[in-house]
């Protein structure tokens, strides 16, 4: 059993903004995939369920993202290894991908949190969401929408990050940095 969060803030203030890429991709896994709702009070987020696959988005917000992350892992007892965290990343241009396994928080408090609660030894999915100019404007900056020109390849991009999530089903991180990893997410070009 595989658990696959999305983090984010909840509430319609958030809802389009850099920090709830993850939110966005679950979404998107939840539709593709059918899945059912199982949500508990005591997973502190929306939990869905498909085959052989857990869905989460913490509704704790995005600092405290770690207590929904152990509650469902502890309640499943899913293995470190089974955990895949979908999260914004300000090191990397927009519409970039990479995943990696463990390392460090960044200083993205929703990691640092999950790290604090389970251990680092997770997978992630870092959806690069550029950074501003300076550094005291980047929780304004995550907190804000997505741009006219960002919200163009918005969909593709996520579609992407989702066949993505979806091809760990069956193959590992290294099968899935070498067919998924972007620089920049670019439309391709019609022949």
């Amino acid at each position: 059993m595989l658990l696959i969060v999305g983090l984010g803030n909840p509430g319609t203030p958030y809802e389009n903004t850099r920090h709830n890429i993850g939110f966005k991709v679950i979404d998107k896994l939840v539709s593709d995939f059918g899945a059912n709702e199982i949500s508990k009070s005591s997973f502190q987020g929306e939990l869905f369920k498909a085959p052989n696959l857990l869905l989460l988005k913490p509704t704790t917000f995005m600092n405290l993202s770690g207590n929904s992350v152990q509650a469902v892992k502890n309640f499943y007892k899913i293995d470190l290894e089974d955990i895949i965290v979908i999260h914004d990343d300000i090191d990397l241009p927009f519409s970039a991908l990479r995943f990696k396994n463990g390392g460090s928080h960044g200083g993205h408090n929703g990691l640092r949190s999950i790290d604090a609660m389970i251990g680092k030894e997770y997978t992630r999915v870092r959806m690069g969401v550029d950074k501003p100019a300076y550094k005291s404007q980047v929780a304004d900056y995550v907190l804000h929408d997505f741009s006219d020109e960002e919200n163009k390849i918005l969909d593709k991009w996520i579609d992407h990050t989702a066949d993505a999530v979806k091809a760990f089903k069956t193959e590992n991180l290294n099968f899935v940095k070498s067919h998924y990893s972007l620089k920049s997410f670019l439309p391709k070009k019609e022949e």
